[in-house]
């Protein structure tokens, strides 16, 4: 099973990946730059959080990190489709954020 540590090493890793493109966005769409910028804060952010929580609370925090990730990659496909970015910028930054999707969908619903 993946750490939480992993999964927020990865989170910090993507957003070390996304300042160039934040920049490309914000040149263009302040609001949008800012929600991307946000939402990937929100990820790190709340898988720390998770780490040091009780069951109750780790869960809410791990869903909300999900959440926070699946916002991020839309706010990229949005981005993509108003012209913002190529497929090349977003592409990577996807399969990135679908591995933290999926460490931390298995962190929140661990196998019994």
């Amino acid at each position: 099973m993946q750490t939480p540590f992993a999964v927020l090493d990865l989170a910090i890793h993507i957003i070390s990946r996304l300042r160039p493109v934040v920049e490309l966005i914000r040149a263009r769409d302040r609001d949008l730059a800012d929600q991307v910028r946000r939402s990937a804060s929100s990820i790190a952010l709340n898988l720390a959080e998770a780490n040091g929580s009780d069951a109750g609370n780790r869960r809410a925090r791990l869903r909300t990190a999900l959440g926070s990730t699946q916002e991020t990659r839309a706010a990229l496909r949005v981005a993509h489709a108003w012209g913002y970015l190529g497929a090349t910028e977003v592409a990577p930054l996807e399969r990135d954020l679908d591995r933290v999707a999926a460490m931390t969908f298995r962190l929140a619903h661990p196998r019994r």
